[in-house]
């Protein structure tokens, strides 16, 4: 096998000094590949799901995969090339294995000569049941935002134990996984005389504009054991919101900020969207266009719908009193179809922008509600004909999640308080950031009736993660309950809901 150029590359936000290595040049025994950034598991079936690592040379991913934690038994996937074209990341797709039982996987890097390989690095993840077993999982978004990095003072990022502590089936990242616009610095004095300190890499010292400053923005979070802990015990269903490209961006926008030499957001989102699949465990054949959009079943109590809220929408400038789109046509009616046709009793809507919140871009709108009164419009009119349609077709138990406004909140919609009156009721539940500022509470819009039954937002906007405003949210559903915990970063439940199936 013969590299050029493109071949060398350097290990990426870990510093080493390790590289990719020319054809020609024999490795010692020694001299075995590094597995840099852990294992990960995601987009999980009941017969198996998708395993990731990434290498520091070219190697060739290798994968053990048993029901037993020893490994007795056990069965050999030979994965692909980690090479530079994918910045050293690969994934394999682990089938045939039972359901509802944990899988455990040991992961290696075999040199290019097959004579030496990386140390293991194990992982596991469970495999969703075909019946009615009770399902647990968690969900949040928005990490390493508005500077607050790892911090080694607090022990990185500690969320991640909090929700690793729960031993959830599954993760719903519900967007923001990383901040590509958000440089960090090595230390930041807070207002009181506090000493915020920052893990830095070059990649979070300014905004991402080439491929592999996008790779370093996945990498970076990888650095914090926390973080790869968590990603090698609980598979992760990801979706991507704004910052894994730019603030606020949506599809044709040009930006006007000094910090990008590079203006097209197209041409940004592109490198960030090549990055987001190469460094997130996803089955892009699950995807209904290849990208982030799909939907999986975890046993008979539980489907989940992925939205993708990002890549569709019309310019945050549109016009606030006239139809707009958020979906686009396409995901909004096999949204509507599939959950028609899903015989799961609790419908999870795992959506990366909140529906009744006013998020504002300037003067202009970022996200769904248009901050007016009355019928519908805006990005609102999409929402509008999805709910009407699930009315009509008589879809009931449906579940909203998001993250995205950086605080954690509980909201009832109903018609008996809204501008439109088809639609059955339904809540929707906020949970964030994971690890970023905190913000809020943000204001809610009249149009579909909603009411904040429950709020916990910070004083100050920007607030740090020293603060106790970091939350994720947890889920338990049954055949006839679905239980809701709002929790804060030591897993302390805040506030919970328990809903009785229809």
């Amino acid at each position: 096998m013969t590299f050029d150029r493109r071949t060398l590359f350097k290990a990426g936000a870990l510093g080493t000094a390790a590289a990719l290595v020319p054809s020609g040049i024999s490795l010692a025994k020694s001299d075995r590949p590094i597995l840099t950034h852990g294992v990960q598991s995601g987009d999980v079936t009941w017969d198996g799901g998708i395993v990731w690592t990434r290498a520091d040379r070219p190697s060739r991913m290798l994968v053990e995969v048993s029901h037993d934690p020893e490994f007795r038994h056990s069965r050999r996937l030979r994965g692909p090339l980690l090479t530079p074209e994918t910045g050293g990341t690969g994934q394999v797709r682990v089938s045939n294995l039972l359901p509802g039982r944990p899988a455990h996987y040991r992961v290696t890097a075999e040199d290019l000569h097959g004579r030496t390989c990386s140390a293991p690095v194990t992982g596991s993840f469970t495999t969703a049941p075909l019946g009615r077993d009770d399902v647990r999982f968690v969900w949040s978004g928005d990490v390493a935002g508005q500077g607050w990095g790892i911090n080694p003072d607090i022990g990185g990022m500690p969320i991640f134990k909090a929700m690793a502590d729960r031993r959830p089936d599954f993760f719903i990242h519900s967007g923001d996984s990383v901040y590509s616009d958000g440089p960090m610095q090595e230390s930041v004095t807070l207002p009181d005389g506090r000493i915020w300190r920052n893990v830095v890499t070059p990649e979070k010292s300014k905004v991402a504009e080439t491929l592999d400053e996008y790779r370093g923005q996945f990498a970076y979070n990888l650095l914090d054991d926390n973080v790869k802990r968590f990603a090698s015990q609980v598979p992760v269903f990801a979706q991507w919101d704004d910052h894994e490209v730019t603030n606020n961006w949506y599809p044709g926008e040009i930006l006007t900020s000094p910090l990008y030499t590079e203006k097209r957001v197209d041409v940004l989102a592109q490198r960030a969207f090549q990055a987001f699949h190469e460094w997130m465990p996803i089955d892009r054949t699950r995807a209904v266009d290849g990208r982030v959009y799909r939907k999986f079943s975890y046993g008979r109590n539980v489907e989940i719908f992925v939205l993708d809220m990002r890549t569709y929408k019309d310019r945050n400038t549109s016009p606030k009193d006239q139809p707009g789109v958020v979906l686009g046509a396409r995901q909004a009616k096999w949204l509507v179809d599939g959950l028609s046709r899903s015989t799961a009793t609790w419908k999870i809507i795992a959506a990366d922008l909140p529906i009744g919140l006013t998020v504002p871009d300037g003067t202009d709108i970022e996200g769904v509600a248009n901050g007016l009164p009355g019928a519908p419009n805006g990005r609102e009119h999409e929402i509008a004909w999805v709910l009407r349609e699930l009315k009509r077709r008589h879809v009931k138990n449906t579940v909203w999640l998001t993250a995205d406004v950086h605080y954690t909140a509980a909201h009832h919609y109903s018609p008996d308080r809204a501008a439109v009156a088809d639609f059955d009721p339904f809540w929707e539940f906020v949970s964030g950031p994971l690890h970023a500022g905190a913000f809020g509470p943000n204001a809610l819009d009249p149009t579909f009736g909603p009411q904040a039954v429950f709020v916990h937002a910070p004083p100050a906007a920007n607030t740090t993660p020293l603060d106790g405003f970091q939350h994720f949210g947890e889920v338990k559903a049954s055949r006839h309950e679905l239980t809701v915990w709002l929790r804060d970063a030591t897993g302390a439940s805040l506030w919970s809901k328990t809903l009785r199936a229809a």
